[in-house]
């Protein structure tokens, strides 16, 4: 959905929320209270604003899968910057069950970013997620390819899991028709997508060709152990706990045990020789907690993780691009965070040649 099929509704609510955005920071606290954090983390002033306007609106996980995606696809589309065109955008099916776009800017020799997008499983598209996967390419240079997988109910455990190694797989054989070395993939996802990627690399762990990077975006780390941010932020309004059980419900099919580490990577038996990790978090998300634990984990089996934590955001903020100011500026401090990850491996590199 471009900006010229939006109709006048979705164009008067889309300059509502960006004109709101723009209001000075002192009038948005008088507009919104901004919450602060059992870490002491106050939240942005415009993303409280936000988070007070999508309190009065209609729950998605009050409604069927299908009527969901569709509801949540035009906000998310809705609600993104309008990033300019890569110089290369094609699409690629892999088969009837994985499509990929491929994002180029000319530049492969600063390698690819496998990206997988998040929605629980159940929601979310290569489409809604157009915008960071641009910001991507821009900001860092690398190809970028944003994969199609498919969602639960229709395609439950381990469907996701399955789709997203036929996804590896294809760009390692095809990388070097596009001019990139196959040992600088990055794998990296958001939420269900962060998920999807930190499992794909313990899939491949091992393997001649592995990513050369993980990147975790708020992800979904342990279905196993309640952890406390699950608590203080259970009523979000960018990811509720009633949200959450309504994904886990969709997703997992009965007598599916959330140990296993496709479903719980926190629980693999261990996570030595996994690639290097950036996993981002934000202060008011109920997966705070989880991806911390991870990063935890995989500095304690030796793996280089580098922690980047936004303390004013909420779950999901890649996707507010356009009404949110602090949401651009913290996605763009996360595009950065890659690029310099990029530059390091590209000089190490070069001395080693």
């Amino acid at each position: 959905m471009s900006g010229e099929h939006f109709t006048l509704s979705q164009r008067f609510q889309r300059a509502f929320l960006v004109f709101l955005s723009r209001l000075p920071a002192s009038l948005q606290r008088m507009l919104a209270r901004t919450a602060t954090n059992t870490a002491g983390d106050t939240m942005a002033p415009d993303v409280a604003l936000l988070m007070k306007l999508g309190e009065s609106g209609p729950d998605y996980s009050d409604l069927p899968p299908a009527e969901a995606r569709a509801t949540t696809e035009r906000d998310l589309i809705l609600f993104a910057s309008r990033v300019e065109p890569c110089a290369v955008e094609e699409e690629i099916e892999v088969s009837d069950e994985v499509q990929l776009t491929r994002y180029s800017n000319g530049t492969p020799s600063r390698g690819l970013i496998l990206f997988f997008h998040g929605g629980g499983f159940v929601i979310g598209s290569r489409a809604s997620y157009t915008a960071p996967a641009r910001m991507f390419a821009h900001g860092t240079g690398a190809d970028v390819v944003s994969v199609e997988y498919r969602l639960a109910p229709d395609a439950p455990f381990p469907a996701a899991q399955d789709d997203a190694v036929a996804a590896w797989r294809y760009v390692v054989e095809h990388a070097a028709d596009w001019g990139v070395d196959p040992h600088r993939i990055v794998v990296a996802g958001e939420s269900a997508g962060g998920n999807i990627a930190a499992v794909l690399c313990q899939q491949v762990r091992g393997e001649d060709a592995q990513p050369m990077l993980q990147v975790l975006i708020q992800p979904v780390t342990d279905l196993v152990e309640h952890r406390p941010s699950q608590d203080e932020f259970a009523g979000s309004p960018a990811l509720s706990a009633k949200q959450v059980a309504w994904f886990v419900k969709n997703y997992l099919p009965e007598g599916t045990d959330p140990a296993d580490s496709r479903v719980s990577p926190y629980r693999a038996s261990s996570l030595a020789g996994l690639p290097p990790a950036i996993v981002n978090l934000a202060g008011f998300d109920p997966l705070h907690d989880d991806g911390l634990a991870y990063a935890t984990a995989l500095l304690e089996a030796g793996v280089p993780a580098q922690v980047d934590r936004e303390p004013g955001q909420v779950h999901g903020y890649i996707s507010y691009t356009a009404v949110s100011p602090s949401c651009k500026q913290a996605t763009e401090r996360l595009v950065a965070s890659i690029s310099a990850a990029l530059d390091r491996t590209e000089h190490t590199a070069t001395k080693a040649s």
